[in-house]
């Protein structure tokens, strides 16, 4: 084998090696934080949605009071 035979072979086997990445185990305050965020996200859509529903419902109980809308209905 000649010297440049020898140079290319080594260098594929070590790019081979280079190539794949290691895996590591799970990291726990990744998790805690991912778990956090995507809880605090849903947290404030539900909280959203809660407030929507809400303002519906005390829209209904004012227009009924002032008596622009009735729930009896008419003959």
């Amino acid at each position: 084998m000649s010297n440049a035979e020898v140079c290319y072979i080594q260098n594929q086997m070590a790019g081979h090696r280079i190539a794949h990445a290691t895996l590591k185990g799970p990291s726990v305050v990744k998790e805690i934080v991912i778990a956090s965020v995507l809880g605090l996200a849903a947290g404030s859509l539900w909280k959203m949605h809660h407030w929507n529903e809400q303002r519906k419902v005390r829209s209904f109980y004012d227009l009924l009071e002032k008596g622009e809308i009735s729930i009896v209905a008419e003959e």
